[in-house]
């Protein structure tokens, strides 16, 4: 009884292990499709004011790819304005690779004088 009870248990905890695989490689898919390869990507310029006020810190900006490869959006999740200022003038001369559907991710920039 007890074997037959043990033998249910391992074909149950199979079948989860397989459906949550599945479901895991389903899952995963989607951001793997949705790189984009990098094409052009200057360096945002460390502001001069910023430097002489010693300002360092770190510039997070999600940004929206559209089909073509341009920056189409940006939105600032965090970072000092000067700084930011300089991310988001960058980023209009960034390029990605062309694709069939747009692109969402995360940017994030250190500036250290």
């Amino acid at each position: 009884m007890i074997l037959v009870q043990t033998a249910k248990l391992a074909r149950i905890t199979a079948r989860a292990s397989l459906a949550m695989t599945i479901f895991l490689t389903v899952v995963k898919l989607p951001a793997q499709e949705g790189r984009r390869k990098l094409l052009s990507n200057p360096t945002p310029p460390f502001p001069e004011i910023a430097r002489r006020m010693h300002l360092a810190g770190v510039v997070k900006v999600q940004v929206v790819i559209a089909t073509d490869g341009k920056i189409k959006e940006t939105k600032v999740i965090g970072g000092h304005p000067l700084l930011v200022s300089a991310v988001e003038d960058t980023l209009k001369n960034w390029k990605y690779a062309p694709a069939s559907a747009e692109t969402t991710t995360q940017l994030e920039f250190n500036f250290h004088p």
